[in-house]
Order: C-alpha cells, then sequence, then structure tokens
C-alpha cells in the first residue's frame, strides 16, 4: 500500500529527540490538565469534536502553551522565534517533527494530542494531521492509509481491557498505538501489528514521545506478522470492522466481506491465547434476516475458550451507511457522487439480506474446561468505565459457578456486593410491591427483578451465614416448607453470582 501522497513523518529512530521534546512538552504543561485549564471546558470539548475555533480563541496569546496548542492541536504556522523560547527547534527540524514555512515559520507536521493515563500519566497520542478525532463532520482527510488519533472506540477498548500483569501481550492493528501504550504498563513484552506500514511508524513515535517501552512492531493483516509458536496472555483489537462495499480507508475497512473479518479475528484468536489468557475486540456484526444474532455470534466463538459478547448498540442499515459516509467526509463532496455511494452501501446490505448492524464488545479467556462457557447479551445501558476489573470478575464468577452445584451453592457463604440498592415497585398504598428490583451503581450498572425471598435473602446476605441457613430462616419466617424452598432458590442464587449482585466468600 503506498502512502506517498501524505507528508512524510518525524524520525521514529531518534529516540533522544523524542525524549527532548517530551520534556520541553510537560515542562510547558501541554498535557491533558494543563489544556484543560488553558482553554476551559467548551473550548477543550468541542476540540474533541474537531471543531477548532473556540481553541484558536482561546490560545491568543504568547505563552508557551498557547504556542504548542496552536502548534500540534490547532495545526497553525507559528512564528520560529517563539517554537523556539519553547522547542528545540533545530533538532526537531532535523528530525521532521516540525517543517518550516515561508521565511520565518514553523509548523507541525503530525499532530500530537495530550493523553492522561490511567494512573495519571502525562502521555502523548500521534496521528496524522487533522486526523486525532472523527465524528460526523469527518476525519479531515480522504487518502487511504492516514493514521487516526484516540476516538471513543479506542478509550472504550482501553476502559474494558483486563489489566493484570502478563509477560506478552498483542495489539493487532495498533494505528497510533493506544493499546499498545496502554499495555505497556503491564506487559513484559509488547508485540503490535498493523496492515499500514504508516501507523507502525507512528505508533513508535507515540510510545517514544509517552515514554514507554518500544514495541515489538510487524507489519501485516490480523495474525499474519505472527509465528506459529507465538502465543500471548492478552491479546487487544481495535480492528478496522466497518461493514462496507469497497475497503477505501485503511483504517476503517477491512477488505473482507460483511462481517468476515471480525469472524476471522475471533475465531483465530483461540490457538493464540495462553491458558487463562484474555482476547479482548471490539466489532460489529450483522443482523441478518431470519438469524438469530445471538446464535451468529456463538458461531464465532474459538474451542477452548469462555466468551463475554455484549451487544452495545445496533443501526438500522441507513443509520449506519449514513454514519461512515459520514466518518469519511462523502456528504462533503458532489451529491450525485454521495448518493451513488449511499446507494452501493444498501445494494450490499439488500444482496447479504442485512436489515441492521449491531456494535459491541468480545471477551475471549482460553480455558481447559470442557464446558466452556458463552455468554451473549445485549446491554446498551450506561456502564462505569474502566471495566477491566468487572470483565475479570465475571470469567472469576464463571469458574465459580461452573465448580458449584446447587448443593455447594446451599453450603456456601455470599455477601451482598457494594453499592447496590433496592427499589420497590408498585401501586401508591398498595400493601405489597408488584415486584421488587436489585440495581448496582458500579460496574455494568445491572437491575434484576427477585421476589420477596431473593431480595430478603440478598439482603441478609454478609457471608456470616451459609445461604442454606438463611433460606431455612426465611421458609419459618414466611411459613413455607424449607426444603420446598432450598429446591427452587439455587437458580436465584446462581443468577445473583451471575450477574455481580452476590459475592462468594472464601
Amino acid at each position: 500500500m503506498s502512502n506517498s501522497s501524505l507528508p512524510a513523518l518525524p524520525a521514529s529512530d531518534r529516540p533522544e529527540v523524542a525524549a527532548r521534546l517530551r520534556d520541553a512538552l510537560l515542562g510547558a504543561a501541554f498535557t491533558a490538565d494543563g489544556l484543560l485549564e488553558l482553554l476551559g471546558a467548551p473550548a477543550y470539548t468541542a476540540l474533541a469534536r474537531s471543531e477548532t475555533v473556540p481553541a484558536l480563541r482561546a490560545t491568543r496569546g504568547d505563552t508557551p502553551l498557547e504556542t504548542l496548542v496552536r502548534l500540534f492541536l490547532l495545526q497553525q504556522p507559528v512564528p520560529h522565534a517563539r517554537v523556539a523560547d519553547v522547542l528545540p527547534v533545530a533538532a526537531c527540524l532535523e528530525s521532521g517533527w516540525l517543517v518550516s514555512v515561508g521565511t520565518d515559520e514553523v509548523a507541525a507536521t503530525v499532530d500530537v494530542r495530550p493523553y492522561g493515563g490511567p494512573d495519571g500519566e502525562d502521555w502523548f497520542i500521534v496521528s496524522d494531521l487533522g486526523c486525532a478525532v472523527g465524528g460526523a463532520g469527518g476525519i479531515g482527510s480522504r487518502e487511504e492509509g492516514v493514521v487516526l488519533g484516540v476516538g471513543g472506540a479506542s478509550t472504550t477498548l482501553a476502559g474494558i481491557t483486563v489489566r493484570t500483569p502478563v509477560s506478552a501481550a498483542l495489539d493487532l492493528g495498533t494505528g497510533s498505538g493506544i493499546q499498545a501504550l496502554h499495555a505497556s504498563r503491564h506487559a513484559t513484552r509488547v508485540t503490535a501489528t498493523d496492515l499500514n506500514p504508516r501507523a507502525l511508524h507512528i505508533t513508535a513515535l507515540t510510545l517514544a514521545l509517552s515514554g514507554a517501552q518500544a514495541a515489538d512492531l510487524r507489519e501485516g493483516s490480523l495474525f499474519e506478522p505472527v509465528r506459529d509458536d507465538e502465543t500471548y496472555e492478552l491479546i487487544v483489537s481495535n480492528p478496522p470492522f466497518v461493514i462496507s462495499p469497497g475497503a477505501r480507508l485503511t483504517y476503517r475497512d477491512g477488505g473482507m466481506g460483511g462481517d468476515d473479518l471480525c469472524r476471522s479475528l475471533v475465531q483465530q484468536a483461540g490457538e493464540r491465547l495462553r491458558e487463562g489468557g484474555f482476547a479482548q475486540f471490539l466489532a460489529n456484526w450483522q443482523h441478518v434476516e431470519g438469524e438469530d444474532w445471538q446464535d451468529r455470534l456463538r458461531s464465532w466463538v474459538p474451542r477452548g475458550c469462555d466468551a463475554w459478547i455484549v451487544q452495545r448498540e445496533v443501526q438500522d442499515v441507513t443509520q449506519y451507511a449514513e454514519l461512515w459516509l459520514r466518518d469519511a467526509g462523502d456528504h462533503r463532496g458532489d451529491t450525485a457522487a454521495y448518493e451513488a455511494l449511499y446507494d452501493a452501501w444498501l445494494d450490499e446490505f439488500e444482496a447479504r439480506k442485512v436489515k441492521a448492524v449491531g456494535f459491541g464488545w468480545i471477551t475471549l479467556r482460553r480455558t481447559d474446561s470442557d464446558a466452556p462457557s458463552v455468554t451473549v447479551e445485549e446491554w446498551p445501558h450506561s456502564v462505569e468505565q474502566p471495566l477491566g476489573d468487572t470483565v475479570r470478575e465475571h470469567f472469576d464468577r464463571v469458574d465459580y459457578l461452573r465448580a458449584h452445584d446447587d448443593a455447594a451453592l446451599l453450603a456456601a457463604h455470599f455477601r451482598l456486593a457494594p453499592e447496590i440498592i433496592q427499589e420497590q415497585v408498585g401501586l401508591p398504598g398498595a400493601e405489597d410491591p408488584e415486584h421488587v428490583v436489585l440495581r448496582q451503581h458500579r460496574g455494568m450498572r445491572r437491575a434484576t427483578k427477585v421476589d420477596t425471598v431473593g431480595a430478603g435473602f440478598a439482603g441478609v446476605c454478609d457471608g456470616t451465614l451459609s445461604a442454606g441457613r438463611i433460606l431455612d430462616a426465611i421458609a419459618q419466617l414466611v411459613g413455607e416448607d424449607p426444603v420446598l424452598l432450598r429446591d427452587r432458590t439455587p437458580a436465584q442464587i446462581r443468577l445473583l453470582v451471575e450477574q455481580g449482585f452476590l459475592e462468594p466468600v472464601g
């Protein structure tokens, strides 16, 4: 793939220049917190929508931070003398971070955007000019090989990733390197791959400018650059999952028919995982006429893996086509050409009998169990990020429930998870509620209906009494046969454990 029409990138083999540049950026408070203080919330938020006017108005002074914002975020030429007061200009010009413009100005060759790490780290994400974020207004470039910065999908994947220490992590389709950067915090060795060599170059810049360890960078599609004998404890990918009639944009279009790219990625991941390792992806999938979408996704799960698949959003084919045509900026061009592209998308969906497209998260965990657990669900409601611990705890609960039959559950001790509230729903003045709801305020923020026995059981679970003894006490209070109550309640206990309302003790 040729990127010849795109501007040249800074040298990626000059770590000493990246280190000096990083020191200068930090010295001028060119950080996420520094930008928020300088610009104010409205202008700072507007930048995330690719709207620059508020930030331009907020940087009309000549402080070092305002100079850097105009140079790297707003891509404005800045007088050489002003930049020389802030950055090592000669080194940045020689290594390609800056270029001379006219007789006395310099300009940035890449977008450099501050990004706050999960533990307060000051990181910097490098991307192509005008491509730091996407959105309904388009990414700012229609070149095939552009490399985007951090968008909503990138931060979503980073937030749901399990962050336990690992010896080897793999970032497939690394793009600007954000997932590799996160993995560098808890992985001894990080491998990052991409079909686009420009993306690998930019990933190296992101890691160097952020002060992170270098990654093993490999060019190729999906698992092609991975040797047959290589396995990992963590695999992450925000792949080019867009289902389109043609692979025009490398960063988003996978080049396979329908959702085949996402299916192939998931199916091939199993053999690359070490025992207990996680593979986590964002994906799109087709909703096909006459087919259950959940069954479609279950068929993707490789042998020897537990899976948790969450559908976060569904769009009909017209909404989906419009979203991605706007993302590419096609709506700003010739009307007839836009309509022809729109028609081609709908032709593709019609030929495949696709009525809608789902978006969500797929997590695999390698298991030695003879009966892997596959959970496919729809959860469009708000969640609390980061969710990495919640994802890990889901699979811990899968292991627990797999190892405990009903008798073992009744002998076990449980406690109510933190920040669970109970809601009673019914007519005003009624003696009893129509139903009782338990609601989480953390993690997935689930809500589940329970009967009065389930509510009473959950309410007294503090780890001191076994489940069976609690049910015996409830049976005595309500005048019910304790044997019958013990027989019918384990299913409800199992559900409350599975969804994280009850935590096993010991």
